[in-house]
């Protein structure tokens, strides 16, 4: 598909799904196909939302090489064209990261998230051919991930204009460092779907962005859904005002529940409260206690979210 094609796709609320474990951290492709179908009944379809896989919040930096293609492989049978499927990749070298690309490609992913590659600590220059000759190896599309905080140079307005030509280079998700201009990002949203990664999804909208990532679609579509409506219908301030009811007590929790135990933990509680269990998080992340179980059902039914009882809950 050509870069247009794509970017009428890559729209909506991103839904950056968790993967399902057993017991033994097993995957669970069983659940996930459930799920995949639950998540397209409740609305995440195309032209409204993605489904993302295998990425940090789903745990994807913990999935070996050999787990990620079979859970990418369900999910897109399950999904079924239906909704747009993209799989986050673990940053690596340009070659290692074009044979990904290439199997998520035969797979039936749309697209793939593609970190900087954080760890060769690349300049401007270097990030222009990095993802210039991934575009160029590749025919799926491609969403940058600009993930600066891990110690290398964020990507630039200026430097996205010099991927005009990468065909393939289709979005980013997009925050920026202190000091630099979030609202840059108007240079450039005239060619590549910019994503919201930085909580600002009613400023994204309004300089021309096309998405932006969510921490609850995957537990209560219709939330975002309606977020997403109000977004593209220019209602910024009932979206806002829709988005800040539950992120701002929600980003209190998260941090709450940090400083027990950190990463994605939350993510998953929040899947079984709402009445689907993914498993636990693979170690060294605890899952969330009884207690914390109920407080985080608390919140959620006390933003009208119908929670089902369930019994590990106090």
């Amino acid at each position: 598909m050509t870069r247009d094609e794509l970017k009428q796709l890559i729209v909506g609320s991103f839904a950056t799904v968790p993967t399902a474990f057993n017991e033994d951290y097993e995957l669970d492709l069983g659940v996930m196909t459930e799920l995949t179908h639950w998540w397209i009944a409740n609305g995440l379809v195309t032209g409204k939302a993605v489904i993302k896989v295998a990425a940090a919040m789903g745990e994807g930096p913990d999935l070996s090489d050999e787990e990620w293609p079979h859970l990418l492989s369900t999910v897109v049978r399950a999904a079924d064209g239906r909704v747009p499927v993209i799989c986050g990749l673990k940053t690596k070298n340009t070659l290692h990261t074009i044979e990904d690309i290439k199997q998520a490609q035969d797979l039936g992913a749309i697209a793939v998230q593609v970190l900087l590659p954080i760890f060769h600590h690349p300049n401007q220059d270097d990030l222009v051919r990095y993802f210039s000759d991934i575009s160029a190896a590749v025919d799926i599309g491609i969403l940058i991930y600009n993930t600066f905080w891990f110690g290398c140079e964020s990507i630039t307005a200026d430097t996205m204009l010099r991927l005009v030509d990468a065909e393939h280079v289709v979005a980013i998700k997009w925050d920026v460092p202190e000091g630099e201009k979030y609202d840059d990002m108007r240079k450039f949203a005239h060619v590549f779907n910019v994503i919201d990664n930085a909580e600002q999804p009613v400023r994204c909208h309004r300089n021309g962005g096309r998405g932006y990532i969510s921490s609850t679609v995957h537990a209560y579509p219709q939330h975002d859904l309606l977020i997403w409506e109000l977004l593209e219908a220019g209602q910024y301030d009932q979206a806002r005002i829709l988005y800040e009811r539950t992120s701002k007590p929600l980003r209190a929790f998260f941090a709450k529940a940090s400083q027990r135990s950190g990463g994605y933990r939350v993510t998953k509680a929040m899947m079984e409260v709402m009445g689907h269990p993914v498993g636990p998080p693979r170690p060294p992340t605890l899952p969330l206690d009884n207690h914390e179980m109920g407080e985080l059902r608390d919140l959620l039914v006390s933003f009208g979210w119908s929670a089902p009882t369930n019994e590990r809950l106090p």
